[in-house]
């Protein structure tokens, strides 16, 4: 009797993740979608999306905690096991550097790079909620600092730069323009004002900071395509949040008709156990 073998699964190094994320960024339109841990993220690349980017909601809510509350050194441990546990290249939402000044950020970024991202944004907004947003000055300083740490370690981590203008109450898009187009200057590789959804709003800043590429976010059901947004000049599409809230909504249903009406029949959508396991034997 032939005994078959079977191929070891030959994984790529680092440096071909943060190669292959460069070229995803050059040309053409990719959804990078956002699981929140290492499960999720393998059901993703079996999907066959091209890379991935973690979510610092979905990761806080499923350790109990609150958007922006899990510290730097849990972040980097799960950067850390999202790398290690795909092939492809995975992308940090690595909130706002976890410093305020120039200096922290750089550290927080030295640090990320090491866990081996093949990418990683960094925010303009404090937290605060009197000061929503560092001033322009210091926003740029931040990411000239992260572009500097990025290039100090020689790694080529691509660098995103966030406006989070439409999110902590600033809708105003000029404004959110000339932010982005100052932390391009600043070196950034990626552009993402989070919160623009309209197609002029977003052609605008495409046209704004071209030709770096831009990220939109569609955390939220869109009437716009996959083709539409590459139509605008979108380069990537992320849905933050969004997987892990879709994932939550099935769990609160499925509870809350057992606790309120005893009723067991909240599970006709859930994903099969069979399949599941069969994916992660894979692995």
């Amino acid at each position: 009797m032939v005994q078959m073998h079977r191929m070891p699964h030959i994984r790529p190094s680092i440096a071909d993740k943060r190669r292959t994320f460069h070229r995803l960024h050059e040309q053409g339109c990719f959804v990078i979608p956002n699981p929140w841990d290492v499960g999720s993220a393998r059901y993703l690349q079996g999907l066959g999306f091209s890379a991935l980017a973690t979510t610092s909601s979905g990761f806080a809510w499923s350790h109990g905690h609150a958007d922006g509350g899990m510290s730097r050194d849990r972040v980097l441990e799960h950067l850390t096991n999202m790398v290690e546990g795909t092939d492809v290249p995975i992308n940090a939402d690595f909130e706002n550097g976890f410093a305020p000044d120039a200096a922290g950020v750089a550290e927080s970024v030295r640090l990320a790079v090491e866990t081996g991202v093949a990418g990683l944004s960094i925010e303009d907004s404090t937290g605060e909620d009197a000061t929503p947003l560092y001033e322009l000055d210091t926003a740029v300083e931040r990411v000239r600092a992260a572009r500097k740490a990025i290039d100090k370690s020689g790694a080529d981590t691509l660098l995103v730069a966030r406006a989070e203008c439409f999110l902590v109450g600033r809708p105003d898009l000029d404004f959110a323009i000339a932010r982005l187009k100052a932390y391009a200057n600043a070196g950034a590789d990626c552009l993402y004002a989070p919160g623009i959804g309209a197609p002029a709003q977003i052609a605008a800043v495409v046209a704004a900071v071209a030709p770096k590429p831009v990220n939109v976010l569609v955390g939220f059901s869109a009437d716009l395509t996959l083709a539409q947004f590459a139509t605008l000049g979108v380069r990537r599409i992320s849905v933050g949040g969004a997987l892990a809230r879709a994932a939550w909504g099935g769990l609160i249903r499925a509870a809350k008709l057992i606790k309120d009406e005893g009723r067991f029949d909240g599970f006709a959508d859930a994903a099969s156990g069979r399949e599941l396991n069969q994916l992660f034997r894979a692995h």
